[in-house]
């Protein structure tokens, strides 16, 4: 099987364009470990769409399959314009979240990086939630896929690799959740970590960024209409909150390398 892999920010996938194979959760866990396979985040199948230019499917590290990447549908802007599947410098994407459309930055004939139109976010009412001994308050966000968004005094001493399993599997969401760990550093930045469902500790996530942007939004820490830096471990994206909550995300797509794997 050849495979591609790309990064946005350092949230990697392997690339693959063709139909989903009936036993992609055994080859997702092969290839996605870091030691005795390619190493990434999961996977991401590009294919022909009836409804729009492309369709991708997305696979975590663990097989299990997600909705909507922010990092990734980037990834494929960069993947069909630069392979030559496609001549378009904005294009629409469609995903188990809804058609999205890419507009593609290319500089010297590749892509560089892409805006995203990631849809409607939708900010729930605070959840009170017990951990052990410990409650936590978070704000759930959909991006299309679900994300619990905690506000933080310091994003770098935050319990990431507890509290964040512990939300993931919490009864409250019983089919997981992406969480978001945010620190407010202005009206117009904001530093974040992620524990992503299904993959755990990632170096960056699109979809989580809308959401702590939407989030911060919505309790007034950021403006509306207003770019907010993200701040990831792997670098920055740029989010835009509209009146209604549509979410435009910006970023950059890079290909690492191409490769060959035995299934």
């Amino acid at each position: 099987m050849h495979f591609t892999k790309m990064q946005g920010l350092g949230n990697d996938y392997l690339y693959v364009y063709g139909e989903v194979p009936d036993n992609i959760r055994d080859i997702c866990v092969k290839l996605s470990d870091r030691h005795f396979g390619a190493g990434s985040d999961g996977m991401i199948y590009i294919m022909p769409s009836s409804i729009a230019d492309f369709r991708m499917r997305i696979f975590n590290a663990d097989g299990s399959e997600a909705k909507m990447c922010g990092n990734g549908i980037r990834c494929v802007g960069k993947y069909v314009y630069d392979k030559g599947y496609t001549d378009k410098t904005t294009l629409t994407v469609e995903t188990l979240s809804g058609v999205k459309t890419i507009r593609l930055q290319v500089r010297g004939g590749r892509v560089k990086a892409a805006t995203v139109d990631m849809g409607i976010t939708t900010v729930s009412e605070d959840l009170k939630l017990t951990l052990g001994s410990e409650e936590i308050v978070c704000t759930p966000v959909s991006v299309g896929n679900p994300h619990a968004v905690l506000f933080v005094e310091d994003v770098d001493k935050a319990p990431v690799l507890s509290v964040g399993p512990a939300i993931e599997h919490h009864t409250a969401f019983p089919d997981g959740v992406n969480v978001e760990f945010v620190q407010v550093l202005a009206d117009h930045k904001l530093r974040m970590r992620v524990w992503e469902r299904g993959s755990g500790v990632t170096m960056a996530c699109g979809t989580g960024a809308c959401a702590a942007a939407a989030a911060a939004v919505s309790k007034a820490f950021c403006n509306v209409g207003q770019t907010i830096t993200v701040l990831l471990d792997g670098g920055s994206l740029e989010i835009r909150v509209e009146k209604d909550g549509r979410a435009f995300m910006t970023g950059p797509a890079v290909t690492v390398y191409e490769g060959e794997a035995e299934i």
